[in-house]
């Protein structure tokens, strides 16, 4: 397999740090609002990855953070700490709690990646369990003298690192002439980054620190999220192209500053998605959230294959024509698996063989989805066509390519089964909402996981898992 990394700007050979075994980070959501079709598009990118290492006989540990704390509003400028915190002012305007709003929205994301099809990460951790995690890292990257404290606010000094700038492109001398940078009275440089805020009075979220009661920035979150599931040094990190800078580029420095060592070996970006040829804005009206697209009549499988249809690192332009294509062609395949499970001879031609070869070449080769999509359709329309002249072929290896094929895109077509048709699937429905009752998020996530792999999908809000900090 050959992966675009955005560290070496080429295309690279994987080859795991330990064989057999990836170790994979992805940056999970601010859980203030709904994700739109944006963000999903990046979480299908990052479960297609998996997927295709899963089925080259990886092991994947996948770590899926959720930002619950510290990513604020002005993240479009310079450093991205500056404005208020997003989860806060959400609170503040609903007359709730941040926790409420945070469990609301996490639980929100949830039912959208089971509706996605996408594979549960093995955990979730929230920014806010991982405070003295976040506060230990703080405290090394200050005794390494990385970082300074000034009123209670600690911030990155960029220039104790040489190589900050390697990922985006955004060196110091690129910041000095080019970058919108906020002015804050207590950074040395404009161009570090927030660790640790002090909290104004009537903050809502705040902490005991060694520099008083205050809060993580967002960078920081996912360093010390991502050294204490995954170690040191990982595989591979994902994200949108957005978060290439300041946030990934963040989280090297940060991470390196702190272990002296490698951080993330390949950094994989997806673009942004475009909706009518235009930037997603909710003031002008083109910003949707998956439950938008259900409402029209689409299935979340038509979108996720819409995705396919362009390569992760081109830019995609959302409109309902398009989403109306992924329908007709997600209609073909479903159409097709009906047909060959109907029609199951083994005597004929073994038709399967070169597509299905040229198919993996394209997903190893940076996930050429759009690619695989077409060699995909090709051979359905090359069957089709000769089962309609009363040609035989191999229906055996037919099915197992699509079954293969389908597996690897993370398509999923609604069974016939009803509840009421399996004393087992009635007595895992029953057993699920048990374990949620008694809080055994744990044992509710799995039973899930098993019901959605027998075809059968739970549309209630799905209870995120709390990780307590260790």
């Amino acid at each position: 397999m050959r992966f675009y990394n955005t560290l070496s700007k080429k295309k690279e050979e994987f080859v795991p740090l330990n064989p057999g075994k990836v170790g994979m980070y992805t940056c999970g959501p601010t859980v203030y609002d709904f994700a739109h079709i944006g963000n999903m598009r990046a979480y299908v990118f990052s479960d297609t990855i998996r997927r295709l290492l899963e089925h080259e006989g990886y092991e994947v540990r996948l770590i899926k953070n959720i930002t619950d704390v510290g990513h604020l509003t002005e993240d479009d400028l310079a450093q991205g700490d500056s404005g208020e915190d997003k989860v806060a002012r959400k609170a503040a305007k609903e007359k709730k709690t941040p926790e409420e709003i945070a469990r609301f929205y996490e639980d929100a994301f949830r039912s959208d990646e089971e509706r996605m099809n996408i594979i549960p990460a093995q955990f979730f951790p929230r920014a806010t369990a991982h405070i003295p995690h976040i506060i230990r890292m703080v405290e090394t990257l200050i005794a390494k003298g990385h970082a300074y404290e000034v009123n209670g606010n600690v911030f990155y000094d960029v220039t104790s690192f040489p190589d900050y700038g390697k990922l985006s492109g955004n060196t110091l001398e690129n910041l000095k002439t080019g970058a919108r940078l906020e002015e804050h009275p207590d950074k040395r440089n404009p161009w570090d980054f927030a660790l640790w805020l002090s909290a104004p009075k009537g903050h809502l979220m705040h902490w005991p620190s060694p520099w008083g009661e205050g809060y993580p920035g967002w960078h920081i979150e996912c360093s010390a999220m991502s050294l204490e599931y995954l170690g040191d040094t990982f595989d591979i990190h994902t994200g949108g192209e957005d978060h290439i800078f300041p946030h990934h580029e963040a989280e090297i420095a940060q991470s390196e500053g702190t272990t002296g060592k490698p951080f993330s070996r390949f950094f994989m970006h997806e673009r942004h998605i475009l909706v009518d040829g235009q930037k997603m804005s909710k003031s002008k009206g083109n910003f949707y959230t998956l439950q938008d697209i259900v409402d029209k009549g689409f299935s979340p499988m038509d979108l996720r294959l819409l995705y396919l249809s362009a390569h992760y690192r081109s830019q995609m332009n959302f409109t309902w024509d398009s989403l109306a294509q992924a329908k007709k062609n997600r209609d073909t395949l479903a159409n097709f698996r009906e047909r060959i499970v109907s029609t199951d001879t083994m005597d004929g031609t073994d038709i399967a063989a070169d597509a299905r070869n040229a198919f993996l070449e394209a997903m190893r080769d940076d996930l050429n989805t759009p690619l695989a999509l077409s060699i995909l359709l090709g051979f359905v329309n090359r069957v089709n066509a000769g089962l309609d002249r009363k040609e035989s072929f191999d229906m055996t290896a037919a099915a197992g390519f699509l079954d293969e094929a389908l597996g690897l895109f993370g398509m999923r077509f609604e069974s016939s089964t009803t509840i009421s048709d399996s004393d087992e699937i009635r007595d895992l429905v029953a057993r699920r909402e048990q374990a949620r009752r008694e809080k055994d998020f744990a044992l509710a996530d799995r039973l899930r996981d098993e019901l959605a792999a027998r075809g059968i999908q739970v549309r209630d809000s799905v209870l995120a898992k709390d990780l307590p900090a260790t």
